[in-house]
Parts: C-alpha cells; structure tokens; sequence
C-alpha cells in the first residue's frame, strides 16, 4: 500500500467521525501507553544504538514525558472535547454562545533525530487525543528507533488511523507534497523554511518547533554551586543535543573566574566520562570545527571512534567568534564575560528569537527587565529545560525558533478548531437591527455597543 493511498484512507476514516468519539481515542491512548511499556526494553536497546544513551536516560527524556502525556490526555480528554460556554453580548439578548472543539483531519507529525522516540510521537499522541488521524515520519538518523516505533505502531494501529512512514529526504519531500489538514514539524530553522513553503502552497496549518541560539544569563548575586550544577546538567543533557540547551553563557565578569571553576568542578564530578554520543560523523566533525583549543577552559577531549565529544568549557569568547554563529548542539559552554548589561542585551537581540532563555539571578528587577525586553520562545529563573516537564506551560518557539506551541492543554489546541456558536431561541426578537432606521435606534445602538 503506497502512501497516497494511506493519506486517502486516513481522509476516508477521519470523516466516518469514529477519532471524534471520546471513548475511542481513550482506548487508542491506552493501546499505546500498553504498547510502549511492553516493549521498553526493545526500544532502550534501539536508543543505546543510536545515541548511546542509557537506560535512566532514555526513561528521563523519552519514556517518562510521554507516560506523563499519556497519563494526562487520558484524565483530561473527556474535559477538553466538551464544548465551552464563554458570555454573550447584551445585543444578542436573549442566546448562549459557546465554542466546540473539532479535530483539524489528517495530520502529519515529522519528529527529530536527537529525542528520536519522544519528539515523534509526543506530538503525534497529541493529534491522536485531540481526535484526528496521523502519518508520523520519524527521524531516519536515528534509524534503530525509527523501526521500532514503525514496528509497534504499523504492527498495531491499522493504518487509516496512526501510520508510520520511514524514509528520508525523498520520502520526506513526497509526504510534503500531499495535501494535509496539519503539519507538525520539530527541527531544524533551515528545514522548517521547506516545510512551511510546502504547507503554504495548500495553506495548511503548521506547527514548527525549531531551535536557535539559547542565552543563560548568570548575575553575581546568584547562588553559585546550584547555578553551576543546574546549567550543567541541562547543558550535559543527551551530550547537548538539545533545543533548549543553554546554548552559550553571558556572566558578570566580577564572578567569570569563580563561576569557571564551579563548572568546572560540576562537571569532573559527574559528567568526566562522556556517555551519550553525537548522533553521526556529519555532526561529530562540525563540532570538532567549533572547538577553539587556545580557549578551551577545561575539556575539549574528542573522540572519533566513539563519536562523544567531553564537556568543554570555553572561554575569552566574543560574538564574533566561530562557535557564536550557530547552534552548538554538543557539550560545549561558551562563556561570555559582561559588564555592561546594556550593551550585552543588545547584542543577545541581534541573534534571531531564541527557543528558550534563562536567568540565573535573586534580583527581581534584573529578572524582570530580561523577561520584559528579550524575545524567546520559553524558558526558566534559576533553572534550566526544567519548564518542558510542566503540563501547564505551552513548548513552543517564536520567530526562527518557532511557529505555535503544544504540551498538555497547549498541544490539544494546537491539534483542533473551536467552532464559535450563537445560540438563540424563536420566543423574541428585537427589531433594533431591521428598518426602518431612526435616532431612536441609533441611540439605543450606541447604547448596546459604546
């Protein structure tokens, strides 16, 4: 079975109204939850091959998200498909007004390489919950979990609902060629360019969660050791390769010395023997490119056979230099010392929007000005990527990090329409809207309106 003829039976299904029943896209959420706990051990072993990551790690930043998901669309979803009653206006006396949520239709959910299970099917559970059907394209560089999630979910959802399409670029720019009722894209800004050309052409919705240079402003007045060891972690995390890593560091230079040290220090406590690896030789020799040995603080260790690049923390960084004109997407801190606060948000505002941004600081007027006059997608104070794990706050980019948002209520929205309804009776009718028109009218108009 091609794909045209999927994408013609998913629009075939979608419109039998099954995926808008509650019920059923229950009973698909908990197939899945079932599916993904029966066979964590297979995907665990797909994850170690492609990113070398461990277990713990695996469960953190795949499993565990999307149980947490899952849990939560299957509480919620009876709440969220209901229509909502929202005021009516005192013209359209007497009626109720409301907005339905509808499922958008078709959808198609292109996932990333570096969260190779969780970016594709997050998303894609989320279209799911909101009552639509769904191709995935997972990430082909991450090809291990790729064939596992294209085993268990072709082996096991039939294919005019969920639908697994593995491929690469040819396969990718054939899916963009078809007409969908959405598109959700996680990525690269680059590739997002394409995507949101391809979805143009049918105007059709799209969602794209990109990237971007991720500043972490850290202030003297911060506590020092639990800064070093939050940004580390999140810096650390699945060896970088994440787009709301802290991309580079902007510290005020009354503390560079001491801030170095203690991340330096955090990082020979837990982070010396590298574990996760860069995802393939392209990206390994990019990086190794980015490292400027004469500013190497601490790190800097490459290894080719084992594709891991060590923790490296760089300093005498400029704006100017190399590392500076891209996303790093790897282990490696750049450390920008300040003075002038002034100058330095100007130079952060002359880099494209970024996904996420953090302050680490106890100074709620520094807090403030940076929340106020600094563009970014989301972020945290005095923490790092910990936002992404709270249900409640939308994931989502803004400029060349991003268009839309999901995670939790966010992602059900992202994935519907709401249909605005005015309800009226027979039983009155004013005759204020008919001819014939006179001052009378008109000042009652006035009245209703302001």
């Amino acid at each position: 079975m091609n794909i045209a003829t999927i994408i013609e039976k998913q629009k075939a299904f979608f419109n039998t109204n099954q995926t808008k029943d509650v019920d059923f896209r229950l009973s698909q959420l908990r197939k899945l939850k079932q599916l993904l706990k029966e066979n964590e051990k297979a995907i665990y072993s797909a994850l170690h091959k492609d990113l070398a990551k461990s277990e713990f790690e695996s469960y953190l930043t795949e499993l565990s998200i999307l149980y947490s998901e899952l849990d939560f669309f299957i509480k919620k979803i009876k709440k969220f498909s209901k229509p909502k009653k929202v005021k009516t206006n005192l013209a359209n006396f007497p009626a109720k007004s409301y907005r339905i949520p509808e499922p958008l239709g078709t959808t198609l959910v292109i996932g990333a390489w570096n969260y190779p299970l969780q970016l594709a099917l997050l998303p894609a559970l989320t279209a799911l919950a909101a009552g639509n059907t769904v191709i995935l394209k997972p990430s082909e560089l991450a090809s291990h979990t790729a064939d596992i999630i294209a085993k268990l979910i072709n082996q096991h959802f039939e294919p005019e609902y969920f639908y697994v399409y593995q491929g690469d670029v040819a396969e990718t720019t054939e899916l963009l060629s078809y007409r969908f009722d959405k598109i959700f894209f996680t990525g690269s800004s680059e590739v997002g360019r394409v995507v949101y050309q391809a979805a143009a052409k049918n105007l059709t919705p799209v969602t794209l969660e990109l990237g971007g240079k991720s500043p972490a402003f850290v202030f003297a007045d911060c506590d020092l050791k639990m800064t070093a060891k939050r940004l580390v972690w999140a810096k650390c995390l699945n060896a970088g390769q994440t787009c709301v890593s802290p991309d580079y560091v902007l510290v005020e230079k009354s503390i560079e010395n001491a801030f170095c040290e203690a991340v330096k220090n955090e990082m020979q406590q837990r982070y010396s023997k590298p574990e996760v690896k860069i995802i393939n030789e392209k990206h390994f020799s990019r990086i190794e490119k980015l490292i400027d040995k004469e500013k190497v603080f601490y790190g800097g260790v490459i290894d080719p056979q084992n594709q891991t690049v060590s923790p490296t923390i760089l300093t005498h960084i400029s704006f100017d230099d190399p590392i500076m004109q891209q996303e790093i997407f790897a282990p490696l801190l750049p450390v920008i010392a300040f003075d002038d606060l002034d100058e330095t948000i100007d130079k952060v505002k002359k880099y494209e929007k970024p996904l996420s941004c953090y302050i680490f600081s106890k100074n709620q007027q520094k807090i403030d000005r940076l929340l106020t006059e600094i563009s970014f997608g989301g972020g945290a104070v005095n923490d790092a990527i910990m936002h992404l794990s709270n249900h409640n706050l939308p994931f989502g980019g803004v400029g060349f990090s991003g268009i839309g948002s999901y995670h939790g209520k966010a992602g059900f929205d992202c994935f519907s329409h709401y249909k605005s309804i005015l309800h009226k009776p027979f039983w009155f009718e004013s005759s204020l809207k008919y001819p014939p028109y006179n001052k009378l009218k008109k000042k009652l108009l006035e009245f209703l309106v302001g």
